[in-house]
């Protein structure tokens, strides 16, 4: 049977192909440490476990609406209210099989083949490809850990072309950690508002933020760009619910009422009763998502100090999310066996092999001179880690 071409251009997730292949070596009897996805180690808050065993006890098993229960769009429009300064009604709000389904479906609704979209990059691997996917060609912007991996007003209005239909937005950053200031996000808001693209703002990691910061959005600054604005969250990161596959969007009732009718041709909805432990979530207690926020503040603390100790990688300070970028790029050309490490993914191949612990290259995510490494780990984990990144790096010649 003959694929489509572009089925056979698809690549994997880079970043669930490390966790499979980890996954595989422990398998066969490894002992490894996977620092390669992004999934919290934490479990599930038990309010939350307990309000999906309801439900199903009370029969939520069947088909919801597929925009989601009008109780959960309820309760993410007072969220999104009473914690981001945004007023969305119900009807401007669609629920998803997590996030990574939101912005799929956003894509599509918005592009047509040749519309280009602008990409900060490092980016999360799945952006360019959503882009690809609906048709569109993802244009990335390029930082460095000099621009502590932000764009400016300056930088974005340098690759807008006629053909520039929108732009994703991701802060807290996937791999980086990087964080807009306001300050930072009205410079980009300048440069916006001279334009009519649409602005996809990925906040999914709005709470794991640190040392003080809090997480704005781009949609609070002026009606007019909250108008263009469709702002991506999800359940996986503040509340440890990855497996549970839940996520929404928010913007204009067009392009959520043609997400809808998307969705509805495919997934149909989101599963009835993780829906009824997302409405728990956003309503019950909270102290777990603090809880787990200062974990991982430490924890980064740690990793940041730690890699600086190993020569030939360096690190700045991210100041969300629960990644560390470093650069790697003084550690090619030194030798493995003989054999000269010259990219990222020969690093990460090594670090697998010779240490047992699993890394992203950063190629993944647009930069080959770095590498991702997740903290969402636990404080063992992490020592045992860096050690044997440290033992592995120093065993080079």
């Amino acid at each position: 049977m003959k694929l489509s071409q572009f089925t056979r251009q698809l690549k994997p997730s880079e970043t669930l192909a490390i966790s499979t292949k980890a996954k595989a070596l422990r398998a066969q009897g490894r002992n490894i440490i996977d620092c390669g996805l992004g999934e919290p180690d934490f479990a599930t808050p038990s309010n939350i476990i307990r309000a999906a065993e309801h439900a199903m006890a009370e029969g939520f098993t069947k088909y919801t609406p597929p925009a989601g229960l009008p109780a959960l769009r309820r309760a993410i429009a007072d969220k999104l209210k009473r914690e981001n300064d945004l007023d969305y009604a119900p009807e401007e709000i669609i629920v998803s099989c997590g996030a990574k389904q939101a912005l799929y479906n956003v894509a599509m609704v918005l592009l047509d083949a040749g519309d280009e979209v602008l990409i900060p990059g490092p980016y999360w691997v799945t952006y360019p490809t959503q882009v690809l996917l609906a048709g569109g060609t993802p244009v990335i912007i390029p930082t460095t850990v000099a621009d502590d991996f932000k764009i400016t007003g300056d930088m974005l209005r340098r690759y807008l072309t006629p053909k520039t239909k929108g732009i994703i937005l991701n802060s807290p950053c996937n791999p980086t950690g990087a964080v807009y200031t306001p300050a930072e996000l009205e410079d980009l808001a300048r440069v916006l508002l001279d334009t009519d693209l649409f602005i996809i703002t990925d906040e999914i990691y709005e709470h794991i933020i640190y040392d003080g910061l809090k997480q704005i959005s781009i949609a609070t600054l002026d009606p007019a760009l909250k108008a263009r604005s469709i702002v991506v969250n999800g359940f996986s990161k503040s509340y440890a619910m990855t497996g549970w596959r839940l996520g929404y969007c928010a913007g204009p009732r067009e392009v959520i009422e043609m997400c809808d009718r998307l969705q509805s041709q495919t997934t149909s909805n989101a599963t009835a009763f993780v829906q009824v432990a997302g409405i728990e979530a956003l309503t019950g207690p909270q102290e777990s998502v603090g809880t787990m926020a200062q974990a991982f503040e430490q924890r980064r603390n740690f990793v940041v100090q730690r890699l600086n100790a190993i020569p030939g990688i360096t690190s700045n300070t991210p100041r969300g999310a629960f990644y560390i970028f470093p650069n790697i790029a003084a550690l090619f050309g030194r030798c493995a066996q003989g054999q000269p490490l010259t990219t990222a993914a020969a690093v990460a191949d090594y670090l697998l092999e010779a240490a047992g612990v699993a890394v992203v290259p950063g190629d993944a995510f647009g930069d080959d001179h770095y590498m991702r490494i997740s903290y969402a780990s636990s404080m063992a984990e992490l020592e045992d880690g860096l050690a044997r990144i440290d033992q592995a790096v120093q065993q080079l010649t």
